[in-house]
């Protein structure tokens, strides 16, 4: 009884042992990997901010804004505003994504890129490329939402969604309007009185807060 009493003994120290290795390691792989891994996402951030804004010689990126739960990179040319960056976010198909939207002083959108998504591969992935394709009316490059109604063509847009991802275009078009909205509110405001173009009853219609999540990917 007694040597079977010392051996559970061992191995419960054994256990405990291996345990606390285990635990230590994976701790200090974590400390060893996350500087890089934030300086990774910063620098992934950094190149979209870049990549979306107009190209304008002599400008200069401002510090970002929160505004409407969104951060606004403003990019300027002495005092003249060229044009923003937009990171936003919004729920999708396969849970929440996020975009680095950018418009021109006119409001026009310069470029977007997908910073992260968990939409279906083959059907919503497709919004990293979809909507800069010149093809058809899928494209929002060089359009801008006050000219141009951001809402898949099914439901009365002026957009085609990604084939068989309804739900994915409805939802990028939602981030990008959302995104338009909070740039040129202040300015809109500022001269009219007039309200965002996400307040339009029209809009509220079409993307009501209280919809059922949907569940399953499909062409509706």
């Amino acid at each position: 009884m007694k040597r079977l009493e010392s051996n559970l003994l061992n191995m419960v120290l054994s256990l405990t042992l291996v345990t606390l290795a285990a635990a230590a390691l994976l701790g200090g792989l974590y400390v060893l990997t996350e500087e890089p891994i934030q300086k990774q996402k910063a620098d992934k951030q950094q190149k979209a901010i870049t990549s979306v804004l107009p190209v304008v010689e002599g400008m200069e990126i401002a510090e970002a804004e929160e505004v409407n739960g969104m951060t606004i990179y403003k990019a300027y040319v002495g005092d003249s505003l060229v044009g923003a960056a937009v990171q936003t976010q919004e729920n999708g198909f396969g849970g929440v994504f996020r975009l680095m939207v950018g418009f021109d002083s006119e409001g026009n959108v310069v470029n977007y890129e997908v910073l992260e998504h968990q939409e279906t591969p083959g059907l919503g992935d497709h919004m990293t490329t979809w909507f800069k394709t010149d093809k058809n009316q899928q494209s929002v490059i060089g359009r801008s939402p006050a000219k141009s109604k951001f809402v898949v063509s099914k439901d009365g847009g002026d957009v085609d969604a990604i084939t068989a991802a309804t739900i994915s275009s409805r939802a990028f078009l939602k981030a990008v309007q959302g995104a338009y909205d909070t740039y040129s509110k202040p300015a809109v405001e500022a001269v009219s009185g007039a309200t965002s173009l996400s307040e339009n009853a029209e809009l509220q219609e079409i993307y009501p807060d209280n919809v059922e999540p949907q569940t399953e990917e499909k062409d509706e």
